[in-house]
């Protein structure tokens, strides 16, 4: 199991940050059909009403999170949180990018509940991990990008440095399908029980979708 915790300057600034933790063994498939049909029926309904009932920036707990961006010095327009980028192209009607089952159902979760979430690969990542704001000039190869600067914005760190942020996770711990077992991380900065509920439905969706098995789930405070 890993260890993580969060670095207190970030709960000094946003005291309500918390992380929702799902280590699981899995066998990564390239597709499944039965999820990606709820996904469209009932997922992207569920979003397109959120941006019609509240506007994409005060959907609930990415509001949050764009506050919290705000006071750890990113500006959350230019960096957006991963799930309102989600969201953002469900509502221009661009769909989603098919990766595979584990940032599939990864990404599903972020839909429905608003918050980041993020998936390592545990075979390249240490076992004491850190949730802290990116350092100064402090930078990492994006998934499918160039440098990503990461300064001022939520990271996950081990012992070789940043590994993921909640707007753009590194290539280093990327989910392929040569990944056994996974680390997946909910990154909340609301003060409700909307982690605790996508945590439990997390669960569900990566035991069916992705047959994901063993499962241990924990929250971070």
């Amino acid at each position: 199991m890993k260890k993580l915790i969060i670095d207190a300057r970030m709960k000094e600034l946003w005291p309500s940050v918390r992380v929702g933790c799902m280590q699981y063994k899995v066998k990564v498939e390239k597709k499944n059909e039965e999820m990606w049909s709820y996904l469209k029926k009932d997922i992207f309904k569920k979003a397109k009403d959120n941006i019609f009932d509240h506007g994409v920036n005060d959907i609930p707990n990415i509001r949050e999170s764009r506050l919290a961006y705000k006071a750890f010095g990113k500006d959350p327009s230019r960096y957006r949180v991963s799930s309102e980028a989600l969201i953002r192209r469900i509502g221009q009607g661009k769909g989603l990018y098919e990766v595979n089952t584990v940032v599939d159902v990864n990404n599903m979760i972020s839909i429905e509940s608003g918050f980041s979430v993020g998936s390592y690969d545990t075979a390249n990542i240490g076992d004491e991990l850190i949730f802290r704001i990116g350092r100064e000039k402090e930078t990492y190869k994006g998934i499918g990008k160039e440098e990503v600067n990461i300064e001022n914005l939520p990271v996950l760190a081990d012992e070789k440095g940043a590994v993921g942020s909640s707007t753009s996770d590194s290539e280093r711990a990327m989910i392929t399908e040569s990944a056994e077992e996974v680390l997946t991380l909910i990154y909340s900065f609301s003060d409700n029980k909307d982690l605790e509920k996508a945590l439990e439905y997390g669960r569900t969706y990566m035991e069916k979708y992705a047959g994901a098995r063993e499962i241990k789930c924990w929250v971070v405070e």
